[in-house]
């Protein structure tokens, strides 16, 4: 099984976004798509609270220890 690309994923949402906002496609093609947007958000979202988890194992104190913080990733 190959590895997860958060990037490429990333990409096809934005891809399966603006095909939903033509709205040129029929509603079966529609859900097919909206399902895969679906699959695709939950392995982002997976990816990205590992990515969380590893950034607070790893975030380091002064002293030379080791901290947990949180690590806010918004703006």
């Amino acid at each position: 099984m190959s590895e997860f690309d958060f990037e490429n994923a990333m990409k096809r949402l934005e891809e399966i976004v603006n095909e939903l906002d033509k709205g040129d496609l029929s509603l079966d093609d529609s859900l097919k798509i909206f399902e895969e947007g679906i699959e695709l958000s939950k392995k982002c979202s997976n990816k990205l609270n590992q990515a969380e988890k590893k950034l607070k194992s790893l975030t380091q104190k002064e002293n030379g220890g080791f901290q947990l913080e949180l690590v806010d990733f918004e703006d």
